[in-house]
């Protein structure tokens, strides 16, 4: 399947597998989101580090602004 599906599938497992889940590994997340154009799950995603206490990097606001701005979603990409 497309990259993005993959990289939802290996987030979720890690939670699954209660592998603890870090910036580094989110931020891929978003970014897969966010190349494949999914802005939903991107800011599902991003929103979700703060709950888990994950530290959010400027790369991480980055993505998550790239992928509402190709969603057309401003109003949620000024939220951040």
């Amino acid at each position: 399947g497309p990259q993005w599906v993959q990289a939802s599938q290996l987030f979720r497992e890690m939670a699954d597998s209660r592998v603890a889940r870090d910036t580094i590994t989110c931020n891929a997340a978003v970014r897969a989101c966010e190349k494949g154009q999914h802005w939903a799950q991107a800011v599902q995603l991003f929103r979700g580090m703060a709950d888990t206490r994950v530290a959010r990097a400027t790369i991480t606001y980055k993505a998550a602004v790239s992928a509402c701005e190709k969603g057309q979603q401003w109003v949620q990409a000024m939220h951040f």
